[in-house]
């Protein structure tokens, strides 16, 4: 982790280092909240801290491979060790894996798939949970997809993980309903990131809105003021 200052917020970002989990990372950092980036890798996130410092922001680098649950159980601890509280949660990590027929997939597919989209979530909530309660206005956002919904062919594991992901979510919601902690998803729809283009190879990108268009929305469901509970929101019924 890099030293920084501790402003009042502490937000930590999966998948910060492109796309969604990025632009939610910059978004945090100029509304003021200390966003701890963690990704696979570290050079994408040293450009992100970068760009955040570069603002008058600050951050610190958490490199964290979502696969391994061991470091994804050790986050609590740690983050508690050095600022006793988490205020925001964006989860935007995630894999699109392969797609085909659900009788094509390997074994070793399917549960690289189920492990990084649901398994490491439960992980976090499990890890970071105590920490979110320690906040007044705790905001836990994890990304969603279509897909979880849109049922189509070739989409086993993806489709599968994501649909997890909202019975997990909407679970957790349910736990703490009592608590100041509001627990909420995003579906960013069609947007501008490598896992669409990997979906979608002939897709014309042009034409699809950039992660950065999705940061006010973001920044309204991890804000204090934020009321929705339990909600799958759809950016593009809001945008």
């Amino acid at each position: 982790m890099n030293d920084s200052p501790v402003p009042q917020r502490i937000a930590f970002v999966t998948g910060a280092s492109r796309g969604i989990g990025r632009a939610a990372a910059l978004a945090l950092g100029k509304a003021g909240c200390h966003v701890i980036l963690s990704a696979r890798t570290a050079g994408g996130l040293e450009e992100v801290d970068d760009e955040i410092r570069s603002g008058g922001g600050s951050a610190s680098i958490v490199k964290l491979n979502l696969a391994d649950g061991d470091k994804v159980d050790a986050l609590g601890p740690t983050l508690f060790g050095r600022w006793q509280k988490l205020d925001v949660l964006v989860a935007a990590g995630g894999i699109l894996g392969r797609l085909g027929p659900l009788g094509h997939l390997p074994t070793d597919e399917w549960d690289r798939v189920l492990n990084i989209n649901l398994t490491a979530n439960w992980r976090l909530i499990r890890s970071l949970d105590p920490l979110l309660r320690r906040s007044d206005a705790g905001r836990a956002l994890f990304v969603t997809s279509r897909a979880a919904r849109k049922i189509r062919a070739y989409w086993g594991a993806c489709a599968v993980s994501k649909a997890g992901l909202e019975a997990l979510v909407k679970t957790y919601a349910a736990e703490v309903s009592t608590t100041p902690l509001k627990v909420n998803l995003l579906d960013p729809g069609p947007t501008r990131t490598k896992m669409r283009a990997q979906a979608y190879p002939g897709e014309n990108a042009g034409k699809l809105k950039v992660p950065e268009a999705l940061a006010p929305l973001i920044l309204k469901l991890t804000s204090p003021d934020c009321a929705m509970h339990g909600e799958i929101v759809t950016a593009d019924e809001v945008l």
